[in-house]
């Protein structure tokens, strides 16, 4: 029996799995790990693929295991991620009318399960991540940190973004990590660039929300930023593909990655050039075609590596 259209959440797709599938009694917390809208998960995946890819040796893709361990981490930690959000932001969603049906605020289930469900996705996690050399181990617990403040970035300043940036793309120095036990340089500029990728794609999408946060008083960079979007978008875009460049030259990958890269920035290229900051519609599915420009890196990265 399908979700009746009243209960699913704005920016899900209709169709989606959860509301046309999924057992009723499950509903409510498979919507608290995003799970039908899941476009979030690959963008906290896509960094931690790209870095398992450069971390590989010359002329090998990564490890299969590693890719495996790392989706299935992607998938229950941005599900953690997303349920403690909404545990903390359960009165603000109320007011927003894009967030206003998620499980908490709806009366679909309560807090206080939604922290039980918190407490047995991050159990998983931390399964995985002890699978990891010590290192990598470290690096995982510190992103903690990250997770915890993001939900009240955006109580205290305009460039929340930025926060979520720095959580999401933990995965680039995470995964170089878990190849190699160590951290180098091309991790590095790769986490930067990611940064500037994520304040793009997430002030796209903060602009579905700028009405009801200038009401409320909730800041973001969509709110920051207004008719100027478009301009910074050129930055934060160019210093993603200045990252990524450059984590491909200090990797050592051959002549294709320069034409995967080309490829991908040209997906970002599109974004920047076709966007409508006053279109919730054209926000949300800008935002979403992300995942396109993370598969066309990690394959840009795949095919300088296998060269290399």
């Amino acid at each position: 029996m399908n979700e009746p259209a009243s209960r699913t959440i704005a920016d899900a797709r209709p169709d989606n799995w959860v509301d046309r599938f999924a057992p009723q009694g499950w509903r409510p917390f498979l919507k608290l790990s995003r799970a039908d809208r899941p476009i979030g998960t690959w963008l906290l995946l896509w960094p931690c693929w790209w870095s398992i890819t450069l971390a590989a040796p010359a002329g090998q893709g990564p490890d299969l295991m590693l890719v495996l361990l790392f989706g299935i981490g992607a998938l229950v930690m941005r599900g953690a991620g997303c349920t403690f959000n909404d545990i903390v932001d359960r009165d603000i969603d109320r007011q927003v009318a894009r967030t206003r049906l998620r499980p908490i605020p709806s009366g679909q289930t309560s807090a206080r399960a939604a922290v039980a469900w918190l407490i047995a996705q991050a159990l998983v996690g931390f399964a995985i991540l002890v699978s990891f050399n010590p290192l990598a181990i470290l690096l995982g617990v510190a992103s903690l940190a990250l997770i915890a403040i993001y939900p009240f970035a955006k109580r205290f300043t305009y460039w929340p973004q930025a926060f979520l940036g720095l959580a999401f793309n933990w995965g680039a120095l995470l995964g170089w990590a878990a190849v190699r036990g160590e951290i180098g340089w091309a991790p590095v500029v790769l986490y930067l660039g990611g940064i500037a990728w994520t304040l793009g794609y997430d002030t796209i999408y903060a602009h579905q929300d700028k009405d009801d946060d200038a009401l409320i008083g909730v800041k973001s960079t969509a709110l920051r930023l207004g008719e100027a979007t478009r301009s910074w978008l050129v930055l934060f875009y160019g210093l993603q593909t200045a990252g990524a460049g450059a984590a491909g030259a200090l990797a050592g990958l051959a002549w294709p990655f320069w034409i995967g890269l080309g490829l991908a920035t040209a997906q970002l290229a599109w974004q920047w050039a076709r966007v409508d900051i006053h279109s919730s519609d054209d926000c949300l599915a800008k935002f979403r075609s992300n995942h396109l420009y993370g598969a066309l890196l990690c394959a840009a990265f795949l095919a300088g590596k296998l060269a290399a």
